[in-house]
């Protein structure tokens, strides 16, 4: 990530400021060059390069197909394209569970060949050796609690999670484990929203909240959900700031009818 002129750059510290001052943290996916640096431009604080990327821009049904060559690809060219945000980028399912040393190399990967400022993964205690072993070689890691799609074929569903007292306890715990081996941050997905406030006011780290309420540090969504490029899905935390699915196809149809009927090019845009 380029720290060029006088913009001061998002860092975990800074978010850890942030949450501090009660300052909410803005964070939006991204997974190319021309978004990101819209994003950046705009002035969002953390962009996540999320193996969402394995949905909005593959079209797969879950986010377990990517790969982390995949994710190093998308990573790459955000991270291309970013001034100040502080870049986060997804490790895939598969590189990181049940085998710490391959979760190290995995994140190396990711820092080294993307120039990313960190990782994020899934899982509380039983994915903490390899959260110890990436924080061990100095990687900034963030965590990810509640609903974690990567485990959705052991869920077998994408409702809410930690609804029933023994799953919201174990959550806690997780949080706290995921924070005292020192985690800069945690996402917390689709989960009940006092729950959501109890983790942000028990941990001194920021609580980024997707389908969590709003007593959480700071927000997350998915790029093209929050613009409506992808109108399908509809899940109660999600506001369309856009309907750019409507105004896109308006675009193309009306470029298609242009160069059918020959009034494009016109004179004027010819040499």
């Amino acid at each position: 990530m380029s720290t060029q002129g006088t913009v001061r750059a998002v860092t975990t510290y800074r978010l850890s400021e942030m949450k501090q001052n009660g300052e909410k943290i803005s964070m939006l996916t991204a997974y190319d060059y021309s978004m990101a640096r819209i994003l950046d431009a705009a002035g969002i604080d953390v962009i996540l390069v999320g193996d969402s990327a394995a949905n909005v821009m593959a079209g797969f049904e879950t986010t377990v197909p990517i790969t982390l060559d995949n994710m190093i690809y998308h990573g790459r060219a955000v991270a291309r394209a970013v001034e100040r945000a502080l870049v986060v980028v997804d490790l895939p399912f598969g590189t990181y569970q049940g085998n710490s040393k391959e979760a190290l190399s995995s994140a190396i990967r990711i820092m080294k060949e993307t120039e990313a400022d960190a990782v994020k993964l899934e899982g509380g205690e039983e994915v903490l050796e390899s959260v110890e072993r990436i924080l061990s070689a100095g990687i900034p890691v963030m965590g990810h609690l509640g609903l974690t799609p990567q485990s959705i074929h052991k869920y077998g569903t994408y409702s809410v999670r930690a609804k029933e007292q023994a799953e919201a306890d174990k959550l806690i715990r997780d949080a706290h484990l995921l924070e005292d081996a020192g985690c800069f941050g945690i996402v917390l997905e689709k989960i009940p929203a006092v729950l959501a406030s109890r983790v942000a006011n028990e941990l001194k780290i920021p609580i980024i909240g997707i389908g969590a309420g709003g007593g959480v540090d700071g927000q997350v969504l998915v790029v093209h959900d929050m613009l409506g490029i992808t109108n399908e899905f509809s899940p109660r935390f999600l506001r369309r700031y856009a309907d750019l699915h409507t105004i896109m196809t308006d675009a193309f149809t009306n470029y298609i009818k242009d160069v059918k009927n020959g009034d494009f090019p016109n004179e004027k845009e010819q040499y």
